[in-house]
């Protein structure tokens, strides 16, 4: 059925959102290439990687190919990060003016480097600096706004009402959250309950994110937390299928073999033979996982240094799998 002949699952404004299932922003993975992969499996949602609001005013090249996307994604998420209302309304009105449908607000990275400073999850720390970014871009740009979050900074500071509602009254128009604090890190167990009391609390959708890596995890996790659409990260490297309603024991060899070349294909495409093949790796171990030999053939497959004989690796794989089934 097409979409257009079915019925949203929920509005990011009035951007219709077909799918309750979408990948989530990660750094290093959810580039053109795997979000091609993962949309083409039903991701709902099309989240860059999240880029440097100066990065993107400069427009420095290595980080503006990070906001490259294809034409058949969308709605098209721009994600950026800063700790000042200036540089993120820059950056925004220049991702809006690159064909950006939506510009999300990173306010979830743990990393040092980021949150340290004052951005990323480091935003968490003043709800009043929250209000101001999300009023200045909500009025100011045409696209809606977004913005993913986690709980707080630590478990002493748990502010996600108070962070969640200032969203809300300045124009965010959707809602992420990872249920973590930032001190967490991707420790212990995320809070579902606290997902569940910022869904109860607001009016625009929320997205619910954290330990989700099976289809049954999916099912429980919505019908528990009743968000609009989980978000899934670290599960979909190797499996991007859980977008399909399919554990990775679920899925054929035959398909396997034929994604991994597909997603090899994109990689190359976009990033060159030399850049494809080594960032191509850290899916290639994922995707092999619970096959037989997969040991032997994730070795080769982090040594093999030419695109060839990674083709040959991949082949092989296909091979090998269809056998053992």
């Amino acid at each position: 059925m097409k979409q257009a002949e079915q019925r949203p699952h929920f509005f990011v404004r009035e951007i219709p959102i077909y799918g309750r299932l979408i990948l989530s922003p990660m750094a290093g993975y959810s580039d053109l290439p795997f979000r091609a992969v993962c949309h083409a499996l039903g991701s709902a949602m099309c989240y860059t990687e999240f880029v440097a609001a100066n990065a993107v005013v400069v427009r420095a090249p290595s980080q503006m190919r990070r906001l490259a996307y294809r034409a058949e994604e969308f709605p098209v998420v721009m994600q950026l990060f800063d700790n000042e209302v200036p540089g993120l309304l820059e950056a925004a009105r220049i991702c809006e003016a690159l064909g950006a449908d939506i510009v999300d607000i990173n306010m979830g990275c743990s990393v040092a480097n980021v949150a340290g400073r004052g951005a990323g999850a480091g935003l968490l720390r003043d709800p009043l600096k929250i209000a101001a970014i999300f009023r200045a871009l909500s009025t100011q740009l045409t696209v809606p706004v977004t913005g993913k979050i986690r709980l707080g900074w630590d478990a002493e500071t748990l502010n996600y009402l108070e962070v969640a509602r200032a969203m809300e009254e300045n124009g965010a128009s959707l809602l992420a959250v990872h249920g973590r604090t930032k001190a967490q890190k991707y420790h212990g167990e995320a809070n579902w309950e606290a997902i569940a009391e910022i869904k109860q609390a607001l009016s625009i959708p929320v997205v619910g994110n954290g330990d989700i890596t099976t289809v049954a995890d999916c099912e429980r996790r919505l019908a528990e937390s009743r968000v609009d659409a989980l978000m899934i990260g670290r599960a979909a490297i190797g499996n991007p299928w859980l977008f399909q309603g399919k554990d990775w024991w679920e899925v054929t060899p035959e398909a396997k073999a034929s994604l991994i070349e597909r997603h090899f294909e994109l990689m190359l495409d976009f990033y060159g033979p030399e850049r494809g093949l080594l960032n191509f790796r850290k899916h290639a171990v994922k995707y092999i996982r619970g096959t037989e030999g997969a040991s032997s053939i994730r070795s080769r497959a982090v040594q093999a240094t030419t695109v060839q004989a990674f083709v040959d690796l991949v082949s092989e794989f296909g091979e090998s799998a269809m056998i053992a089934a």
